[in-house]
């Protein structure tokens, strides 16, 4: 399989699954961060289901093609209230290489000394990938290019959008 395409419905089913995975595990957790921009939608939406608090991360590694560069993550994290919490998960629409988690959740220990206890959560999780997260819904054997509903903005500007209307 070279590239996977989901839809909208599938794209929600995945995060509902995910969801469920991890109400299933029992494992009582604190805040959610997401990784922005793939884990915002995911985070967004298990943040309302679990009714925890959310934090976003802005951490990327590819540009607008299928090249990965380096690593850049954020110097803050942004959320509303004060405290992380001493449980946290950390959640991505999926894992590649698992440069990406493996590197914030280095970096979030060491920031957040009072992380005690750090799970991460994805709904793809690529055979490649060097990092195993806590929780997935999708092993993928073949490590397809995955095409995400929300992508098709990747190559759209606002000018094309008015002229089109």
């Amino acid at each position: 399989m070279l590239d996977l395409h989901v839809s909208w419905d599938e794209y929600h089913q995945s995060i509902e699954l995910l969801a469920k995975q991890i109400y299933q595990s029992q494992w009582e957790f604190d805040r959610i961060i997401c990784l922005a921009r793939g884990g915002l939608r995911v985070g967004d939406i298990l943040s309302r289901i679990f009714k925890k608090p959310l934090a976003i991360l802005a951490a990327s590694s590819y540009g607008g093609d299928r090249e990965r560069g380096k690593l850049s993550i954020a110097s803050q994290i942004t959320m509303t209230d004060p405290s992380m919490g001493s449980r946290v998960l950390v959640v991505d629409d999926l894992v590649d290489s698992g440069v990406t988690l493996q590197q914030t959740t280095v970096w979030l220990r060491d920031l957040y000394p009072e992380i005690e206890e750090l799970k991460t959560a994805v709904i793809w999780y690529k055979a490649c990938s060097l990092y195993i997260p806590d929780y997935y819904v999708s092993y993928l054997p073949s490590n397809p290019w995955i095409h995400q509903p929300f992508e098709k903005y990747d190559n759209f500007d606002i000018l094309t959008m008015l002229k089109q209307r």
